[in-house]
């Protein structure tokens, strides 16, 4: 039985501790936070699913159905139930053709993927970290507000210190966390990912009774053209028209995107962003009265810029680390998005146990 530690709580680390458990190693999941799931996030209350992370992915993924059936809940994927979208040029809606609303807003995404939607979900997409949580329960040593403070290399394999004093060995080291993480325990083989993009992004999303929004809300939302996006404001999804069963009957969830000012980012708390997110969404919808309930997510540097320079960095990294017994996974190292989150986890799995 060998020993593998797991460094990082979200979906590439939940899975590849998932799988080398249930190939019979010992496994040790380490997150920092105080819950593992990381960008997955899904608040359930009073009949809405809200998502806090991510609200979906790539609708041609075959690693994600993939790693659902393998967990027993892949009759529990859901599709968009609209693909139409609108785009806000400081005046007014106007529907965009397939596709345009991703490219404006730069997110990188295939051009033959342009238009083809998401899939999520029924229970949100925590649902499949949740589940993950519960599979590995029993099987995997998981410790989560534990940080590591060190990665040495000792006899016959690796040592963990952990913030407070513990220690774990391990034969080998999987790092699924964010590139900056990685580089400060990594040392001199991590030096690339110290350059390593990121950004950060502020979401809120508001609920209201149907009655007070005037728009159909026939689509899956908007995106804000470049030179109108006051405070950062980008897009706008239609929760509860993008996807079923989002909001209890009579009322309906919008979701708006922000990429905050790091000033505003650090001082101004919910009250704030709601108030921001209300008077942003009247610019462009007529609303009638306030939000019912807010609810507002901030990630601050949590989000990887996939470009040739960091996928530059990552070779030169993991080339340093070739046969070392320290590996990486995860959408930090290996592309943007779930779908690349979940085939990079299942790499990592694949190589330490071929070790």
């Amino acid at each position: 039985m060998r020993r593998i530690a797991v460094i990082g709580g979200g979906l590439a680390g939940c899975i590849v501790a998932f799988r080398r458990a249930m190939a019979g190693d010992q496994v040790t999941l380490v997150e920092a936070a105080p819950r593992v799931g990381g960008q997955l996030w899904t608040e359930r209350a009073s009949g809405f699913v809200v998502e806090l992370g991510a609200e979906g992915f790539i609708a041609r993924s075959e690693a994600v159905p993939g790693l659902a059936s393998a967990l027993g809940i892949a009759d529990d994927l859901v599709g968009q139930e609209t693909h139409r979208s609108f785009g806000f040029d400081g005046v007014a809606l106007r529907e965009l053709a397939p596709g345009e609303a991703a490219e404006f807003l730069g997110f990188q995404v295939p051009r033959d993927e342009l238009g083809k939607g998401i899939r999520t979900f029924r229970l949100g997409m925590a649902q499949l970290t949740e589940t993950l949580a519960l599979a590995i329960a029993g099987h995997v040593d998981v410790r989560t507000s534990a940080a590591v403070a060190s990665l040495a290399p000792v006899a016959g394999g690796f040592r963990l210190a952990l913030a407070g004093g513990t220690e774990i060995d391990a034969d080998a080291v999987v790092l699924a966390t964010h590139a900056a993480g990685a580089a400060a325990l990594l040392g001199e083989a991590g030096r690339a990912l110290r350059d390593a993009e990121t950004l950060s992004s502020v979401t809120v999303s508001l609920a209201y009774p149907r009655a007070a929004i005037e728009h159909p809300l026939d689509g899956t939302g908007f995106v804000v053209a470049a030179g109108h996006q006051a405070h950062g404001f980008r897009a706008c999804t239609f929760t509860t028209s993008k996807f079923a069963e989002r909001a209890p009957a009579g009322h309906v969830t919008l979701r708006l995107f922000f990429r905050p000012d790091p000033a505003d980012l650090e001082r101004m708390g919910d009250d704030a962003w709601t108030a921001r997110a209300e008077a942003s969404l009247a610019r462009v919808l007529r609303v009638h009265g306030p939000s019912e309930r807010a609810w507002v997510s901030r990630w601050s540097s949590a989000l990887p810029v996939s470009t040739p320079a960091h996928a530059a960095r990552i070779r030169e990294v993991e080339q340093a680390l070739a046969g070392s017994g320290v590996l990486l996974a995860g959408s930090a190292f290996h592309g943007s998005g779930i779908d690349a989150a979940v085939r990079s986890a299942e790499a990592a799995a694949e190589r330490v146990g071929a070790r």
